[in-house]
């Protein structure tokens, strides 16, 4: 029998991951799991270290990207998702969003994530990497990509096709 009592889902706000959203939940409220949401910032400050000095305006705007990415996280897991799958707002800042999240599966002993991915070409990917597809390769537990646009599990009751034909 499968076992799941941490449920993560990884957001960069974006449609996919909406769509992930929903789908970890479902899977949250049917195994009885925790839903943790999590959001990764880019770590400016170590970025910008190894090219210059710390400016101030460094810190300063990477203290207002952490403060928006806990805002928005607290905006979309709802009261519901709170009182019934005890959901948790994830903030992260590190380098790598994929090991952020790799990390943090560890970390809160995740037993599966499920993420949004854009269904893009392989040049795209090859120019632009993906998150998901590092996550799916390195992660310590399965994972679950929703493509954007995705396709409905269910397709149209036999019977009623036909009655409206």
């Amino acid at each position: 029998m499968i076992a799941i009592k941490n449920v993560l889902v990884p957001t960069d706000f974006g449609e996919a991951a909406t769509a992930a959203l929903q789908y970890g939940r479902n899977i949250a409220r049917t195994f009885g799991a925790t839903l943790h949401v999590a959001h990764v910032v880019d770590n400016l400050s170590a970025r910008v270290a190894a090219d210059f000095p710390h400016p101030h305006n460094v810190v300063s705007l990477q203290l207002e990207m952490e403060a928006t990415a806990i805002e928005r996280l607290r905006a979309l897991v709802t009261d519901d998702d709170r009182r019934t799958l005890h959901a948790k707002c994830v903030p992260l800042t590190a380098l790598s969003p994929a090991t952020a999240i790799m990390d943090y599966a560890v970390e809160a002993s995740i037993d599966i994530i499920v993420m949004g991915t854009y269904g893009r070409g392989r040049v795209a990917r090859w120019l632009m990497g993906s998150v998901a597809e590092r996550v799916v390769r390195s992660a310590p537990c399965p994972v679950l990509v929703i493509r954007q646009p995705e396709r409905e599990f269910i397709a149209p009751d036999a019977l009623q096709t036909v009655a409206h034909a």
